[in-house]
């Protein structure tokens, strides 16, 4: 059913919550019925990889799994499974919050060296957004590629699909498709999503296009042919239930059921209330094309403070880091957790004044927005091309 409860509401359409702390994840893994991932996981991880795992996982930001043990024990064995995530192009530019999936990915990619397919759902964006277009729609999935790019994928092993350019040409991912839909009821549908009697038709059949990608089948040019690759999906939590009615689906048709693994979202610049979002308050929101001054700009006169009212206050009582937002987003990009922890412990002590700790928030936005806006200067049309045509990947399986 759709996840709306009298303090928040989360579904793939709406994030949002009254609470100044944010979203109560614990609440939302006993609706979705997931899993938290433990210390016990994370450590699995690290002996398999030998390597540490990524900050992101380590500090819980990816918090919540669908059977990640069994992606986990297929690597053990050396067997084979692949990734898919996906990216919905309604802006220009990605936003700070659309980085944390790709960021993640892109670390599972190397660390377990296996091929990724990315989808951008254009043809969803131009069914949910009343003055998008769809030839504008596939256009920014062509500009928003760019910025996938630029984060480091490996071309040799990386397929970015357009919805509509790919499912007119693809004739086994239609035809899973097709059996999709044909297995899940309007019923279930609107239990699912909350589809009303205004959602139009295009809407209601777009969660088997997102579900497709799941099964290797749907794409014979990477798998040889293979149709029971495994599949896991990093994404943020909103986007699960897709992926709950995929994973019901999927042994009707005789397939896997993808694994999940679950992030939890940046908040917008205002606060905790609600996620960051493109289509929101633009003073809410920092693009990745943003500059050094908007970025400095934007959290002195926006990010919502924990800190107290006045200065001496401050000093006296500390700094809130649960409501703060420039911590926040700290716990998503700065990756020193030794620096972290000590900015944590002054702030909550009032030896760190707000003012010094969006300081530390600019510094380390405008160093990475700064470094992404200079790769992706250096990703070309062809190279989109490349990335988006149908073809072989390195896949040793």
């Amino acid at each position: 059913m759709a996840e709306e409860q009298s303090e928040q509401t989360v579904t793939p359409w709406e994030v949002s919550t009254k609470s100044e702390t944010g979203i109560d994840y614990d609440k939302l893994i006993r609706d979705f019925g997931s899993t938290r991932i433990d210390d016990g996981l994370i450590n699995r991880i690290e002996k398999a990889t030998g390597k540490p795992v990524h900050h992101l996982l380590r500090r819980g930001v990816f918090f919540s799994m669908r059977d990640l043990e069994t992606i986990l024990t297929l690597y053990e064995q050396k067997k084979p499974f692949f990734l898919y995530t996906g990216r919905g192009p309604s802006s220009e530019a990605l936003h700070l919050g659309h980085l944390i999936p790709f960021i993640f990915t892109k670390w599972l990619q190397d660390t377990f060296d296996v091929p990724l397919v990315i989808q951008m759902t254009d043809d969803e964006k131009f069914l949910v957004k009343d003055n998008l277009p769809l030839e504008e729609a596939n256009r920014l999935a062509h500009e928003n590629a760019k910025d996938i790019i630029a984060l480091g994928f490996d071309v040799n092993k990386t397929f970015i699909f357009s919805d509509v350019e790919y499912i007119s040409s693809s004739r086994d991912f239609y035809m899973n498709m097709c059996k999709i839909q044909k297995h899940v009821t309007f019923n279930q549908a609107k239990g699912i999503f909350g589809f009303g009697p205004s959602d139009n038709i295009g809407k209601i059949c777009f969660p088997a296009t997102q579900a497709a990608p799941s099964f290797s089948s749907s794409f014979p040019e990477i798998f040889h042919g293979i149709k029971d690759v495994p599949c896991l999906i990093p994404c943020a939590i909103d986007q699960d239930p897709y992926f709950r009615m995929t994973r019901d689906v999927a042994p009707k048709l005789g397939y896997q059921k993808p694994a999940l693994i679950h992030s939890t979202f940046i908040p917008g610049l205002r606060g905790m209330q609600s996620k960051m979002d493109a289509s929101g308050d633009p003073n809410s929101v920092i693009f990745v094309t943003d500059s050094d001054e908007q970025i400095s700009n934007k959290i002195k006169k926006y990010a919502y403070s924990g800190g107290g009212t006045t200065a001496e206050e401050h000093k006296k009582t500390g700094g809130d880091c649960g409501k703060d937002v420039s911590y926040q987003y700290l716990t998503f990009f700065m990756e020193d957790d030794t620096k972290l922890e000590q900015i944590k412990q002054n702030y909550t002590s009032g030896k760190l004044s707000t003012g010094d700790l969006k300081a530390e928030l600019i510094s380390v936005l405008q160093k990475l927005i700064s470094g992404h806006r200079q790769k992706r200067e250096r990703v070309t049309d062809l190279m989109v091309k490349k990335f988006m045509s149908p073809r072989e990947l390195n896949y040793p399986y």
